[in-house]
C-alpha cells in the first residue's frame, strides 16, 4: 500500500486498482492513484484495531485517529463519470463516517480527517466554486459530525492559497487545523489577517522537505510570529506534513526540538 488514498481503496468496496499505474506526485515520489468504478461503501473497520493498539502503547497521552477525506480520496483517484462527483464524495464520506464513530466507540478522541485536495479540486471556471466548496464542506461534516462533542476532530490542508477557500476552511467546524505553513514563508498569516480564525489552528513550523534540522530558536520565532494573528491558547505547534519522506535520525532531532518549542510556549502562556 503506497499512499494516504490507496490504503483506504484498498479497504472500500467500488475500488480497483492498477499494477503499474503509477502517477508523480511530486519530485521522485510516485502513487498509484485507485479507480472508483462503482458504489462506495465500507465492510469492515480500516484503522480500528491499529488506532486501539497504538493507544494502548500511549497510555497517558491521547493516540490520534487518521484517515482521509472524502474529497481528498476523490480528488487523488480516477472516478467514474456517470453520475456527479458530489454524489460518489457523498458515498466515501458516509464509508469514513462509519470509521469515525467507530475509532470514537473504540476510545480513540482525537480524530484527523485530512483534506488537502480540497484548494486543488476547484473547477476552473470562478462561477463554479461556490457550488464546488459547497458541497465539499457538506461532505466533510457528513463524515465528521457523528461523534459527540467531547471528540476532537482534526483536519489537515498542504500549502495553498488559503484565501480562495479559507471560508470553506471555517465552514469545515473542525476543532482544530493543521496548515502547511513554513513552505510558504508564512504566506498564511496574510489570510489570517484577512479572514481572522476563531478555532484552534497548528500552522506548520519547520519545512520537512529540507533534511536540515531546525533549531528551536528558528521555530520559536515562527511561533511567535503567528501570535500576532492568532491567541496563544490556540495555537498547536507541528511540523509541515511529509515525514514519511525524511529519515529516522533528523527527524527524531527536529521534532525534539519542535517538542521544546511547544512546552517553552505552554510555561510563558501560564505564567
Amino acid at each position: 500500500l503506497t499512499d494516504m488514498v490507496e490504503f483506504f481503496g484498498e479497504n472500500l468496496e467500488g475500488f480497483v486498482f492498477t499494477k503499474k499505474g503509477w502517477v508523480q506526485s511530486y519530485g521522485s515520489r510516485c502513487v498509484k492513484p485507485p479507480v472508483i468504478f462503482g458504489d462506495v461503501s465500507r465492510p469492515k473497520a480500516m484503522t480500528v484495531d491499529v488506532a486501539k493498539f497504538a493507544q494502548s502503547c500511549s497510555a497517558n497521552k491521547p493516540v490520534k485517529g487518521m484517515l482521509t477525506g472524502p474529497v481528498t480520496i476523490l480528488k487523488w483517484s480516477f472516478v467514474r463519470d456517470d453520475q456527479p462527483l458530489s454524489q460518489t464524495a457523498g458515498q466515501i464520506a458516509l464509508a469514513i463516517r462509519d470509521e469515525v464513530v467507530d475509532l470514537e466507540a473504540a476510545g480513540i478522541k482525537v480524530i484527523q480527517v485530512d483534506e488537502p485536495a480540497i484548494r486543488e479540486g476547484l473547477p476552473l471556471r470562478k462561477a463554479d466554486y461556490a457550488a464546488y466548496l459547497e458541497w465539499s464542506v457538506d461532505v466533510f461534516r457528513l463524515a465528521t459530525t457523528g461523534v459527540t462533542n467531547q471528540t476532537q476532530i482534526h483536519t489537515h490542508f498542504c500549502y495553498s492559497d488559503f484565501n480562495e477557500i479559507f471560508t470553506a476552511i471555517q465552514n469545515l467546524d473542525a476543532d482544530v487545523i493543521t496548515i502547511e505553513n513554513s513552505k510558504s514563508d508564512l504566506k498564511l498569516l496574510g489570510a489570517l489577517e484577512t479572514h481572522g480564525y476563531a478555532a484552534e489552528i497548528g500552522p506548520g513550523l519547520y519545512d520537512i522537505h529540507s533534511p536540515r534540522v531546525p533549531s528551536v530558536e528558528e521555530m520559536t520565532a515562527r511561533f511567535a510570529a503567528l501570535q500576532k494573528y492568532i491567541p496563544a491558547e490556540n495555537l498547536w505547534a507541528n511540523p509541515d506534513c511529509g515525514l514519511k519522506t525524511r529519515g529516522w535520525p533528523e527527524v527524531k532531532e527536529s521534532l525534539e526540538n519542535l517538542v521544546a518549542v511547544a512546552v517553552n510556549a505552554r510555561r510563558q502562556h501560564q505564567a
